[in-house]
């Protein structure tokens, strides 16, 4: 089994404070996590956190101690939903392992935890060092303990934590030069999902392998045809005539170039695929490359349940049919769990989602209503062109670096929207706080596996 824990930036923040405030002593916090169980893999993902106050606890340089009366209404919540327990306390001397008292506080924990939650799965413990980092080990009903391979924070910035194999691949020297080895060997060790691989999809894909990525899932249920010829790299005339899918000719494409990237594949729609979306909830990013609301709103729910950082990526081109432009338009959304989302930053609404949910659940119903002006004519085909896809899917694959690796004069959080108007000359940048939050990602933020999945029917 391999374990990992999955912590929401805004939950990473508010810890880090309250775990260091200062005055050089250990503090603690508990915090309810949802779960992902499947395929050998434990995800704990962060939901919901229980800061002790210091004045309720013995503190100490080398220990905390604490009265755990304050969790009880957790550990019926856990009790309840099947949720986990983490317990996550300081270790302000920088100390980079549990400690004998560690080792007896948590074992009195656990075996109480255990004792309230009939459920078998597992539950954690964790310690924060002062530069941030965070190291953790698992705790199992027979009370074994394994340590937690992966740790990763889903927040302005994008933080992996785990062991790292030094690799150095000739191809890679200029990307190691320009972000550091440190951040290569990041990309190698990711995964990232990309949804869509046509206009923008592409050439995120061909960046993205060209980066030294370690594994992208590529998702798209369409095939190639003549008329997407224009902006879909390493398509050609014959696979359109074969009306190939776009998705195997792109796994071709990144096996032929051959830098190691894996890639795994799938022709559908992700509506239709639970397997799809789990390997999407195992993902370290993802990037959505579609103009769909419905797919829009499905991959804002996973990524909020299972806290993983989502970059959306959109172009408008308006023309007039006649070789005229009116207007070149593409953005940059970056959505962090729990945060603001597309609905509440106003990218669609209700109306057009339930719509375009009716176009593809029951097109003849659609089309009825769409006749009588019941209904948005959801979906429209635009005109696309490479030079603008491509401008833009760079300056998205470079929002990703800018947070793996910051380097931008201004911080990551400044950067929640990155608009391109490219027939005004300009680019605009929004920071999170400029938007909405969304009081229903918040609630929902890091509960993992439940039922119904998601929280959509249609998925159950």
């Amino acid at each position: 089994m391999r374990y990992q824990l999955k912590i929401a930036g805004k939950h990473f923040k508010s810890l880090q404070q309250h775990l260091f405030p200062g005055d050089g002593m250990e503090a603690v916090a508990v915090v309810l996590c949802g779960r992902y169980e499947r395929d050998g893999i434990s995800i704990l993902l962060t939901h919901k956190i229980e800061l002790i106050p210091h004045d309720e606890c013995n503190r100490d340089p080398n220990f905390v101690h604490w009265k755990t009366e304050r969790i009880i209404p957790l550990l019926e919540q856990a009790e309840k939903q099947n949720l986990a327990i983490l317990k996550i306390h300081s270790h302000p001397a920088g100390y980079l392992q549990f400690s004998k008292t560690d080792d007896e506080s948590d074992n009195e924990l656990f075996q109480s935890v255990f004792g309230w939650c009939d459920y078998d799965g597992v539950h954690a413990s964790a310690v924060m060092l002062p530069d941030g980092k965070v190291f953790g080990r698992i705790f199992t009903p027979t009370m074994e303990t394994f340590p937690i391979d992966k740790i990763s924070i889903a927040g302005d910035t994008i933080r992996i934590i785990e062991n790292e194999t030094v690799i150095e691949d000739d191809f890679s020297l200029r990307t190691r030069q320009t972000f550091g080895d440190a951040t290569y060997q990041k990309l190698k060790q990711m995964k990232i999902g990309i949804i869509g691989c046509s206009g923008t999809g592409s050439p995120t894909i061909e960046q993205l392998v060209r980066l030294g990525v370690g594994t992208i899932v590529i998702i798209d249920p369409d095939i190639v045809e003549n008329k997407n010829l224009n902006r879909i790299l390493n398509t050609t005339i014959d696979d359109a005539e074969k009306a190939r899918l776009k998705t195997d000719v792109l796994y071709d494409t990144v096996n032929r170039i051959g830098l190691g990237t894996t890639v795994i594949k799938y022709g559908t729609n992700i509506y239709d695929s639970r397997e799809a979306l789990d390997d999407l909830i195992t993902c370290d990013a993802i990037c959505g490359c579609v103009d769909s609301v419905d797919g829009r709103h499905l991959m804002s729910q996973l990524t909020n349940f299972y806290l993983v950082p989502y970059f959306d990526i959109g172009v408008r081109l308006d023309a007039d049919g006649s070789g005229g432009i009116k207007a070149i338009t593409a953005s940059i959304h970056y959505i962090q769990p729990g945060c603001s989302t597309l609905f509440s930053r106003k990218l669609y609404t209700s109306k057009r989602l339930a719509d375009e949910n009716l176009r593809r659940q029951s097109p003849e119903d659609f089309k009825e209503l769409e006749k009588q002006g019941y209904v948005h004519n959801a979906n429209v085909d635009r005109p696309a062109v490479i030079s603008i896809n491509m401008q833009i899917s760079s300056m998205a694959v470079n929002e990703l670096l800018n947070r793996l690796h910051p380097f931008k004069d201004e911080t990551p959080e400044n950067y929640a929207k990155v608009t391109m108007d490219y027939t005004g000359g300009c680019i605009m940048n929004e920071a999170e706080n400029d938007f909405e939050q969304d009081t229903n990602s918040e609630k929902w933020v890091g509960r993992g596996d439940c039922r119904p999945f998601l929280r959509l029917m249609e998925l159950q």
